[in-house]
């Protein structure tokens, strides 16, 4: 299961306590050494997209706290810090200040949460007035935040299309994904992503959505939770079955539905691909094709059994 939003919790470390101690014998006074500091929390970013499910049994992710000072004037030893690692595509939100992070750089690092100082020691403690005191510091406690974060795919195309519209076929087809693939609706029940080899690098990765369904929006099906992985991508791949009893219909529900999840996705770029040509005869394909060419996108008819239709539109993607 690919977990793609989560609320988590990022507590750095806190600062070691500092140490009440005193050298033995005649040269008697303060010896108390300082709290480590506590460990930072760091983020970077992984190109592993199930990333987030480290986060399924447990939300709250801690460094390490700091030691506590010892004898002699001797520190504590600081925390160890912790990098939490997200996949590319992630945005974070600050539940508490708003603010966002988008992590859309592989070789982003962010030091995130800032571990606690350690407390000084008695003997950093001791003044012209109190020469033995008989406290240290406790230390100060760590940052604490709380972060939603939710996986949006960083893919160049974005297919989308009714349950059942064969998007999970053709992307197996296009690329060495294995979605899994069924003749009933609803088989794709997380998001796919495969990569076409043969395009030029930097347009070559595909996301298979979910099917959407009418009432999408009102939180029917399943594709609605999944367009937010859609609302990067650079052409979006509309893909309707040739063998479909109402074809303009299945195309402008779904588009309904983009419109009503948000308005910007339908400005986007799209190519409708005609899919499951294989099913129907040569006449029926040319009308459905006519009867689709009314919404000015370019439409490409495709058969996953049709390998000259699978490069036709690989080299309309490359353009």
């Amino acid at each position: 299961m690919l977990i793609d939003e989560v609320e988590i919790t990022l507590k750095a470390g806190h600062g070691g306590p500092g140490r009440v101690s005193f050298n033995p014998g005649k040269k008697s006074g303060p010896n108390g050494g300082n709290g480590g500091k506590g460990g930072d929390i760091y983020v970077s970013v992984t190109s592993d997209l199930r990333a987030l499910n480290q986060f399924s049994k447990t939300k709250l992710s801690e460094a390490e706290n700091g030691q506590m000072g010892g004898n002699f004037q001797k520190s504590g030893r600081d925390g160890k810090d912790l990098e939490i690692i997200l996949p590319l595509g992630t945005e974070l939100t600050d539940l508490k200040t708003g603010e966002k992070m988008i992590l859309d750089d592989l070789n982003f690092r962010i030091l995130i949460c800032k571990g606690g100082l350690g407390g000084r020691g008695n003997f950093e403690m001791r003044s012209s007035k109190m020469t033995t005191p008989m406290y240290a510091q406790k230390g100060l406690s760590g940052e604490e935040r709380f972060f939603k974060v939710e996986l949006k795919f960083i893919a160049d195309f974005g297919l989308i299309g009714l349950p059942n519209a064969g998007k999970s076929s053709l992307l197996n087809e296009l690329t060495a994904a294995n979605a899994k693939i069924a003749d009933y609706p609803f088989t794709t029940l997380e998001p796919n992503l495969g990569v076409i080899k043969s395009l030029p690098a930097g347009r070559q990765v595909i996301a298979d959505i979910p099917g959407l369904i009418e009432g999408a929006a009102e939180g029917k099906g399943l594709g609605i939770k999944f367009l937010k992985h859609i609302e990067k991508v650079k052409l979006l791949l509309h893909v309707v079955p040739a063998d479909s009893e109402n074809i303009v219909k299945n195309y402008q529900v779904v588009r309904k539905e983009l419109e009503k999840y948000n308005p910007e996705l339908i400005e986007k770029p799209e190519m409708i691909i005609l899919t499951k040509t294989d099913l129907v005869d040569k006449k029926q394909v040319k009308e459905k094709i006519n009867k689709l060419k009314k919404f000015k996108k370019k439409v490409l008819p495709v058969s996953i059994h049709d390998w000259d239709s699978l490069k036709e539109l690989e080299e309309s993607l490359v353009k």
